[in-house]
């Protein structure tokens, strides 16, 4: 009994210092071994969109970022449009430009629609889409949740069955306007004019 005793505290023990050297080591490699981020470059990558589509020639929005501190031109952008081109000039102290994209293509904010008839549940589209905005599973119809969606357009070129459109992004439901106005206090009659029997 004293001996099964002996046994587990030595192994606690030796656990206990284990881990200690562990965590000294860890925190000796966080510091040595840090890299220290450039503040610029986060508050540009704070002003993209986030869409992660490659349309501005670099593989996400920090590449980009990162590209911007170099010398790239701020207006590749589509996705975050001429209003995202202004506020990068403005961050940086640089003349605005107009957006390097076309010009009826930016002005519009498009999402992507599947015509689920035709839809083959190939999963395609689910994998090129950089925001998750398109749901579905492996042989059922998907459908894009208009709200997620970029416009971007990446999903439509490895559709195999051209079953993807971009459409001008419908109304929400908070824009419909009613019938006739809602009632006002002066509308309403009087308490004296409501007959009680």
């Amino acid at each position: 009994m004293t001996d099964g005793i002996m046994t587990l505290g030595a192994g606690v023990l030796g656990l206990g210092i284990v881990t200690l050297a562990g965590g000294i080591l860890l925190s000796f490699a966080a510091k040595r071994f840090r890299i220290e981020s450039n503040p610029i470059i986060e508050s540009i990558d704070a002003l993209l969109p986030q869409t992660q589509c490659g349309q501005c020639g670099y593989p996400g929005c920090q590449p980009y970022a990162k590209a911007i501190i170099s010398g790239e031109s701020i207006n590749r952008c589509p996705p975050g449009g001429q209003n995202t081109v202004d506020r990068l000039a403005d961050l940086l102290g640089l003349p605005t430009t107009p957006l390097d994209a076309d010009p009826e293509a930016a002005s519009q904010d498009k999402v992507a629609v599947i015509i689920e008839e035709d839809c083959i549940g190939c999963t395609k589209c689910i994998q090129a889409c950089p925001v998750d905005a398109i749901i579905g599973a492996a042989k059922l119809m998907h459908t894009v949740i208009f709200d997620q969606c970029t416009g971007c357009d990446l999903c439509i070129e490895p559709c195999p069955v051209d079953c993807i459109k971009l459409i001008p992004r419908p109304l929400r439901k908070d824009h419909w306007i009613p019938a006739s106005p809602p009632l006002i206090a002066t509308d309403r009659p009087s308490p004296l004019a409501i007959k009680h029997g």
